[in-house]
């Protein structure tokens, strides 16, 4: 496996790939892995020829008073981690190679604010898509694969990427992978690092909130008052809720009422750690 943050390098290796005939898929990552950036590693081998990944803690997605200083990085271990599943290339640049001229004088990727910045992480968060979109559309400029993986539990992320694929005419194929979750049904994330193992039963109440609320509006209950429900839920917990939004699965905008496929994301925080999740369902289940 090679790991570097050379630029040219990356685009080396690719073209010589390219140029035989062979398939690259993509997995871009902050690091501080887990199994479910595994997962993405396995999912895109069952798509491609050759693996990449990136290990960059993005600055331009955190705002000034988040954990941006002490996100985990465990470089040594993520390299172990994506040799032993069969990666081939890792890119592995600073923040210097990224944005060689600063982030404020780096060019910034817009996304549409009245549909799928116009909820969730993005009125949470603001600015945080620009970072995401900035650095993917760069990420995918580098490598340039054929297809790059990314995990649902980012959900609107992973609208976000696949708009900007569409509307940029990328041709790039975006797949999604399902969450992977502890056996206690936490989405794994690399915050879950900053968690006790008693604060992770605690934010458990997450996912059973998002099963309760779901079979809530299954049941055609009222959609206001099953948030909530949720929320409270949550409260009780011990977790303090951040948002509990409902949209439309495939455009994130607001519900309309000829919508069935959903989605439900939640942001909640325990202590300073803030956690998001989310669950795809319909509204109109087979037996109704």
């Amino acid at each position: 496996m090679i790991s570097t943050s050379d630029i040219d390098v990356i685009r080396r290796q690719v073209r010589s790939w390219h140029a035989a005939g062979e398939t690259v898929a993509f997995v871009p990552t902050m690091g501080n892995l887990h199994q479910g950036h595994i997962s993405l590693v396995t999912e895109g081998l069952e798509h491609a020829d050759h693996l990449v990944a990136s290990i960059f803690v993005n600055p331009m997605q955190f705002a000034a008073h988040e954990d941006l200083d002490t996100y985990p990085r465990t470089l040594d271990e993520d390299l172990q981690a994506l040799q032993a599943v069969g990666t081939e290339l890792v890119f592995t640049p600073t923040s210097d190679i990224i944005y060689p001229q600063g982030i404020e004088h780096h060019t910034k990727v817009l996304i549409p604010e009245d549909t799928i910045g116009d909820c969730g992480e993005a009125q949470s968060r603001p600015g945080f898509f620009v970072g995401v979109a900035t650095v993917v559309l760069k990420l995918f400029n580098i490598v340039q694969p054929d297809v790059a993986v990314f995990g649902r539990k980012d959900y609107q992320q992973l609208v976000v990427i696949q708009t900007l694929v569409n509307d940029l005419a990328l041709p790039i194929k975006v797949i999604g992978v399902d969450t992977y979750r502890e056996p206690n049904g936490l989405a794994m994330s690399s915050r879950n690092n900053y968690l006790t193992t008693e604060q992770k039963e605690q934010a458990a109440v997450i996912k059973k909130s998002m099963d309760r609320l779901t079979h809530q509006l299954q049941s055609h209950q009222d959609t206001e008052a099953a948030i909530t429900d949720a929320k409270q839920q949550i409260q009780d917990a011990g977790l303090q809720p951040d948002y509990i939004t409902i949209r439309n699965a495939h455009t994130l905008q607001t519900v309309s009422e000829d919508d069935n496929e959903l989605v439900v994301m939640v942001a909640a925080k325990l202590g300073s750690t803030r956690l998001i999740d989310n669950q795809c369902f319909n509204i109109y289940t087979h037996d109704t």
